[in-house]
Protein backbone atom coordinates (compact mmCIF):
# COMPACT_ATOMS: atom_id res chain seq x y z
CA UNK A 1 0.00 0.00 0.00
CA UNK A 2 1.16 3.33 -1.11
CA UNK A 3 2.44 5.63 1.79
CA UNK A 4 2.49 9.44 1.89
CA UNK A 5 5.46 11.56 2.95
CA UNK A 6 6.04 15.29 3.26
CA UNK A 7 8.80 15.42 -0.14
CA UNK A 8 7.39 15.88 -3.39
CA UNK A 9 9.25 12.58 -4.69
CA UNK A 10 8.09 9.15 -5.58
CA UNK A 11 9.38 6.28 -3.94
CA UNK A 12 8.20 3.51 -6.03
CA UNK A 13 6.57 0.36 -5.05
CA UNK A 14 8.36 -3.21 -5.21
CA UNK A 15 8.24 -4.51 -8.61
CA UNK A 16 8.49 -7.74 -10.13
CA UNK A 17 9.10 -6.13 -13.59
CA UNK A 18 13.14 -5.03 -13.64
CA UNK A 19 14.08 -8.63 -12.85
CA UNK A 20 11.37 -9.89 -15.17
CA UNK A 21 12.38 -7.75 -18.35
CA UNK A 22 16.51 -8.56 -17.44
CA UNK A 23 15.49 -12.48 -17.62
CA UNK A 24 13.72 -11.53 -21.26
CA UNK A 25 16.66 -9.16 -22.29
CA UNK A 26 19.32 -11.94 -21.32
CA UNK A 27 17.04 -14.60 -23.32
CA UNK A 28 16.99 -12.23 -25.97
CA UNK A 29 20.40 -11.73 -26.48
CA UNK A 30 21.07 -15.17 -26.27
CA UNK A 31 18.51 -16.12 -28.79
CA UNK A 32 20.35 -13.49 -30.92
CA UNK A 33 23.11 -15.72 -30.36
CA UNK A 34 21.69 -19.18 -30.97
CA UNK A 35 19.85 -17.72 -34.51
CA UNK A 36 23.02 -16.42 -35.67
CA UNK A 37 25.18 -19.63 -35.02
CA UNK A 38 22.55 -22.37 -35.36
CA UNK A 39 19.62 -20.62 -37.43
CA UNK A 40 16.86 -21.46 -34.73
CA UNK A 41 14.81 -18.12 -33.57
CA UNK A 42 12.95 -20.04 -30.81
CA UNK A 43 14.74 -18.15 -28.02
CA UNK A 44 15.25 -14.80 -29.44
CA UNK A 45 11.19 -14.93 -29.93
CA UNK A 46 10.56 -15.77 -26.75
CA UNK A 47 13.20 -13.36 -25.09
CA UNK A 48 11.12 -10.72 -27.30
CA UNK A 49 7.77 -11.74 -26.19
CA UNK A 50 8.74 -11.55 -22.95
CA UNK A 51 10.72 -7.94 -23.34
CA UNK A 52 7.27 -7.14 -24.65
CA UNK A 53 4.97 -8.54 -22.04
CA UNK A 54 7.01 -6.83 -19.74
CA UNK A 55 6.93 -3.38 -21.38
CA UNK A 56 3.20 -3.08 -21.50
CA UNK A 57 2.18 -4.24 -18.23
CA UNK A 58 5.43 -1.78 -16.74
CA UNK A 59 3.99 0.91 -18.13
CA UNK A 60 0.66 0.42 -16.87
CA UNK A 61 1.78 0.63 -13.82
CA UNK A 62 3.53 4.03 -14.62
CA UNK A 63 0.28 4.81 -16.22
CA UNK A 64 -1.82 4.02 -13.22
CA UNK A 65 0.63 6.22 -10.72
CA UNK A 66 0.64 9.45 -13.09
CA UNK A 67 -3.20 9.34 -14.06
CA UNK A 68 -4.77 7.51 -10.78
CA UNK A 69 -2.33 7.70 -7.85
CA UNK A 70 -1.22 11.08 -7.86
CA UNK A 71 2.57 10.45 -7.67
CA UNK A 72 3.75 11.99 -10.28
CA UNK A 73 4.48 15.66 -8.62
CA UNK A 74 5.87 18.58 -10.48
CA UNK A 75 9.41 17.12 -9.35
CA UNK A 76 8.75 13.73 -10.33
CA UNK A 77 7.61 14.92 -13.98
CA UNK A 78 10.41 17.48 -14.17
CA UNK A 79 13.36 14.26 -13.52
CA UNK A 80 11.15 12.36 -16.09
CA UNK A 81 11.68 15.20 -18.57
CA UNK A 82 15.61 14.97 -18.19
CA UNK A 83 15.37 11.25 -18.50
CA UNK A 84 13.65 12.01 -21.87
CA UNK A 85 16.18 14.17 -22.82
CA UNK A 86 19.31 12.32 -21.94
CA UNK A 87 17.87 9.50 -23.57
CA UNK A 88 17.11 11.43 -26.85
CA UNK A 89 20.28 12.34 -26.88
CA UNK A 90 22.22 9.19 -26.50
CA UNK A 91 20.18 7.97 -29.65
CA UNK A 92 22.21 11.30 -31.36
CA UNK A 93 25.08 9.56 -30.65
CA UNK A 94 23.57 6.63 -31.88
CA UNK A 95 22.87 7.48 -34.88
CA UNK A 96 25.75 9.89 -35.25
CA UNK A 97 27.59 6.38 -35.19
CA UNK A 98 26.04 5.54 -38.72
CA UNK A 99 26.73 8.66 -39.71
CA UNK A 100 30.59 8.78 -39.87
CA UNK A 101 30.31 5.37 -41.18
CA UNK A 102 28.92 6.39 -44.16
CA UNK A 103 31.35 9.56 -44.20
CA UNK A 104 34.32 7.78 -43.67
CA UNK A 105 33.77 5.19 -46.16
CA UNK A 106 32.11 7.94 -49.04
CA UNK A 107 34.73 10.14 -48.87
CA UNK A 108 37.79 7.78 -48.62
CA UNK A 109 36.44 5.12 -51.11
CA UNK A 110 38.78 1.59 -51.57
CA UNK A 111 39.96 -0.17 -54.53
CA UNK A 112 37.71 -3.08 -53.24
CA UNK A 113 34.40 -0.36 -53.86
CA UNK A 114 35.98 0.66 -57.03
CA UNK A 115 37.46 3.49 -55.69
CA UNK A 116 34.05 5.53 -56.42
CA UNK A 117 31.12 6.00 -54.10
CA UNK A 118 28.49 4.51 -54.87
CA UNK A 119 30.36 1.29 -55.29
CA UNK A 120 30.69 0.08 -58.96
CA UNK A 121 28.08 -2.73 -58.66
CA UNK A 122 25.39 -0.69 -56.75
CA UNK A 123 22.40 0.45 -59.07
CA UNK A 124 21.24 3.56 -55.97
CA UNK A 125 17.66 4.53 -55.47
CA UNK A 126 16.38 7.74 -57.42
CA UNK A 127 16.24 10.30 -54.37
CA UNK A 128 13.41 12.24 -55.61
CA UNK A 129 10.62 8.96 -55.74
CA UNK A 130 9.71 7.07 -52.86
CA UNK A 131 12.05 9.01 -50.22
CA UNK A 132 11.33 12.53 -51.05
CA UNK A 133 7.72 11.18 -50.42
CA UNK A 134 8.65 9.79 -47.37
CA UNK A 135 10.23 13.00 -46.22
CA UNK A 136 7.24 15.03 -47.27
CA UNK A 137 5.07 12.45 -45.04
CA UNK A 138 7.45 12.90 -41.80
CA UNK A 139 7.27 16.43 -42.46
CA UNK A 140 3.46 16.70 -42.30
CA UNK A 141 3.40 14.24 -39.37
CA UNK A 142 5.39 17.24 -37.40
CA UNK A 143 3.12 19.46 -38.45
CA UNK A 144 -0.05 17.22 -37.38
CA UNK A 145 1.80 16.18 -33.70
CA UNK A 146 2.40 20.22 -33.10
CA UNK A 147 -0.80 20.88 -34.09
CA UNK A 148 -1.47 18.18 -30.99
CA UNK A 149 0.70 19.36 -28.83
CA UNK A 150 -0.51 23.07 -29.15
CA UNK A 151 -4.23 22.04 -28.89
CA UNK A 152 -2.99 19.93 -25.92
CA UNK A 153 -1.83 23.16 -24.22
CA UNK A 154 -5.18 24.70 -24.79
CA UNK A 155 -7.56 22.19 -23.62
CA UNK A 156 -8.66 20.80 -26.40
CA UNK A 157 -8.89 17.49 -26.76
CA UNK A 158 -10.38 17.02 -29.95
CA UNK A 159 -7.99 18.66 -31.78
CA UNK A 160 -5.29 16.87 -29.98
CA UNK A 161 -6.66 13.67 -30.77
CA UNK A 162 -7.44 14.96 -34.49
CA UNK A 163 -3.23 15.54 -34.48
CA UNK A 164 -2.46 12.53 -32.90
CA UNK A 165 -4.87 10.72 -35.15
CA UNK A 166 -3.01 12.03 -38.47
CA UNK A 167 0.48 11.67 -37.06
CA UNK A 168 0.16 8.37 -36.28
CA UNK A 169 -1.35 7.27 -39.92
CA UNK A 170 1.06 9.03 -41.62
CA UNK A 171 3.54 7.05 -39.48
CA UNK A 172 2.10 4.00 -40.52
CA UNK A 173 2.22 5.68 -43.92
CA UNK A 174 5.84 5.64 -44.05
CA UNK A 175 6.38 2.19 -42.43
CA UNK A 176 4.70 0.80 -45.29
CA UNK A 177 6.50 2.75 -47.96
CA UNK A 178 9.78 1.83 -46.41
CA UNK A 179 8.63 -1.88 -46.52
CA UNK A 180 7.75 -1.02 -50.26
CA UNK A 181 11.03 0.20 -50.60
CA UNK A 182 13.12 -2.24 -49.42
CA UNK A 183 11.50 -5.37 -50.85
CA UNK A 184 11.69 -3.68 -54.49
CA UNK A 185 15.60 -2.47 -53.36
CA UNK A 186 17.81 -2.96 -56.56
CA UNK A 187 20.90 -4.26 -53.82
CA UNK A 188 21.04 -6.37 -50.58
CA UNK A 189 22.88 -5.48 -46.90
CA UNK A 190 25.59 -8.18 -47.93
CA UNK A 191 26.23 -5.61 -51.28
CA UNK A 192 29.68 -3.77 -50.12
CA UNK A 193 29.53 -1.39 -47.47
CA UNK A 194 27.00 0.80 -48.60
CA UNK A 195 24.80 -2.08 -48.75
CA UNK A 196 25.73 -2.26 -44.47
CA UNK A 197 25.62 1.07 -43.76
CA UNK A 198 22.57 1.92 -45.75
CA UNK A 199 20.64 -0.69 -44.69
CA UNK A 200 22.00 -0.26 -40.87
CA UNK A 201 20.86 3.50 -40.90
CA UNK A 202 17.74 3.39 -42.79
CA UNK A 203 16.43 0.53 -40.83
CA UNK A 204 17.20 1.62 -37.23
CA UNK A 205 15.45 4.75 -37.90
CA UNK A 206 12.59 2.85 -39.62
CA UNK A 207 12.87 0.87 -35.96
CA UNK A 208 12.88 4.15 -34.56
CA UNK A 209 9.27 4.97 -36.59
CA UNK A 210 7.29 1.92 -35.34
CA UNK A 211 8.35 2.74 -31.78
CA UNK A 212 7.71 6.18 -32.18
CA UNK A 213 4.34 5.22 -33.76
CA UNK A 214 3.72 2.87 -31.16
CA UNK A 215 4.33 5.56 -28.82
CA UNK A 216 2.02 7.94 -30.26
CA UNK A 217 -0.73 5.53 -30.32
CA UNK A 218 -0.69 4.63 -26.71
CA UNK A 219 -0.60 8.25 -26.03
CA UNK A 220 -4.18 8.53 -28.29
CA UNK A 221 -5.85 5.76 -26.23
CA UNK A 222 -4.68 7.33 -22.91
CA UNK A 223 -6.55 10.94 -24.32
CA UNK A 224 -9.34 9.37 -25.34
CA UNK A 225 -9.45 7.94 -21.89
CA UNK A 226 -9.27 10.74 -19.58
CA UNK A 227 -5.55 10.46 -18.65
CA UNK A 228 -3.91 13.99 -20.07
CA UNK A 229 -4.96 17.43 -19.09
CA UNK A 230 -3.20 20.83 -19.97
CA UNK A 231 -1.19 20.53 -17.04
CA UNK A 232 -0.49 17.41 -17.07
CA UNK A 233 0.99 15.13 -19.84
CA UNK A 234 3.92 14.21 -19.66
CA UNK A 235 4.21 10.65 -21.03
CA UNK A 236 2.13 12.55 -24.36
CA UNK A 237 5.41 15.74 -24.49
CA UNK A 238 7.67 12.61 -24.41
CA UNK A 239 6.13 10.82 -27.44
CA UNK A 240 5.99 14.20 -29.09
CA UNK A 241 9.98 14.92 -28.54
CA UNK A 242 10.80 11.68 -29.68
CA UNK A 243 8.38 12.21 -33.01
CA UNK A 244 10.55 15.17 -33.84
CA UNK A 245 13.55 13.61 -33.26
CA UNK A 246 12.89 10.77 -35.40
CA UNK A 247 11.95 13.71 -38.17
CA UNK A 248 14.85 15.00 -37.55
CA UNK A 249 17.04 12.73 -38.12
CA UNK A 250 15.10 11.61 -41.25
CA UNK A 251 16.11 14.78 -43.18
CA UNK A 252 20.01 13.74 -42.29
CA UNK A 253 19.48 10.62 -43.58
CA UNK A 254 17.61 11.80 -47.27
CA UNK A 255 19.93 14.42 -47.39
CA UNK A 256 23.39 12.55 -47.20
CA UNK A 257 22.08 8.94 -47.91
CA UNK A 258 19.45 9.08 -50.76
CA UNK A 259 20.81 12.29 -52.24
CA UNK A 260 24.44 13.17 -51.29
CA UNK A 261 25.30 10.07 -51.75
CA UNK A 262 23.52 8.72 -54.70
Amino acid sequence: MTTHSNHPYHLVEKSPWPIVASIGALLMTSGLVKWFHEFTQTLFLIGLMSVLLTSIQWWRDVSREASFQGLHTKKVTTGMRWGMILFIVSEVLFFFSFFWAFFHNSLNSTMEVGAQWPPTSIVVFNPFQIPLLNTAILLASGVTVTWAHHAMTESNHSQTTKGLTLTVTLGLYFTALQALEYMEAPFSIADSVYGSTFFVATGFHGLHVIIGSTFLLVCLIRLTQGHFSKSHHTGMEAAIWYWHFVDVVWLFLYVSIYWWGS
